[in-house]
């Protein structure tokens, strides 16, 4: 039988529960998942079960050889405004999305590339995988990227992206939220994670978020409203930083 949302929402609960114990027990917290983390269908699918094998007898160069090299004049004006990459404005709620990119101790980490990729307002992803039918918007692609400057500040203006439809089991719906990549001076460097939006009502069913079972590591996924950073009479404002390591790190998709 199909598994439904109640099956998938009473393991993200057992899987909490067991996790709330251990911290009781005086277990340390968890900021990074596990990665077979079984609400979480695909991951049981495609987790490493062996150690990582090095290329070419471990030279980290032969590595880095195969990567892009980015620097300021690969970025455009227009590459972090995805509301003016086409002809027409694209369809849907503008926002502003601002944080700062940062270490542990909380020192800016500058000129780094930050990609971004998302949904459209309709919760459809301009890829020939994605055949779910929700509207495709022609003038909105759904990627950016920018640099960050010397506060180690990114901006993006983009439209919030829909919630949409997944396989993992029946009635499956992600939360909307938006991809973020991190470069740091090599491709092997790159982390990946997401941002999400406060207060949506599909946070306590989406095995991907809850796979983060420390609350404190979830909340940090979240962005905040910030009406400082809204944009009168064209866009809403929210506020997320980046922490690359420690305590505060924000939650990267490859664990740690």
């Amino acid at each position: 039988m199909a598994l439904t949302q109640s099956d998938i929402d009473t393991e993200i609960s057992r899987h909490q529960a067991a996790y709330d114990k251990e911290l009781a027990a005086g277990a340390a917290p968890r900021s990074h998942p596990a990665r077979d983390y079984a609400p979480y269908r695909s991951s049981l699918l495609r987790h490493p079960h062996q150690p990582l094998v090095a290329v070419n007898g471990g030279d980290p160069e032969t590595v880095e050889l195969a990567g892009p090299v980015f620097g300021p004049t690969d970025i455009t004006e227009i590459d972090n405004d995805l509301t003016r990459q086409h002809a027409g404005e694209p369809l849907g709620e503008r926002i502003t999305v601002s944080g700062r990119l940062l270490d542990r101790a909380g020192r800016p980490v500058r000129g780094q590339l930050i990609e971004l990729w998302q949904a459209n307002a309709s919760g459809r992803y301009a890829h020939l995988r994605d055949q779910h039918p929700a509207p495709l918007d022609p003038n909105f692609t759904g990627v950016g990227r920018t640099l960050t400057d010397d506060d180690g500040r990114y901006t993006f203006t983009t439209v919030k992206p829909g919630a949409y439809p997944w396989r993992n089991h029946t009635n499956a719906w992600r939360p909307a939220h938006i991809h973020f990549s991190v470069f740091g001076t090599a491709f092997t460097q790159r982390l990946v994670t997401q941002m999400y939006f406060p207060g949506d009502p599909l946070f306590a069913h989406d095995p991907i978020l809850r796979s983060v079972t420390d609350p404190a590591a979830r909340e940090r996924l979240v962005a905040r409203y910030e009406h400082a950073l809204s944009r009168p009479e064209f866009s809403l404002g929210y506020a997320w930083d980046i922490v690359l390591d420690g305590p505060s790190a924000t939650w990267i998709e490859e664990g740690r």
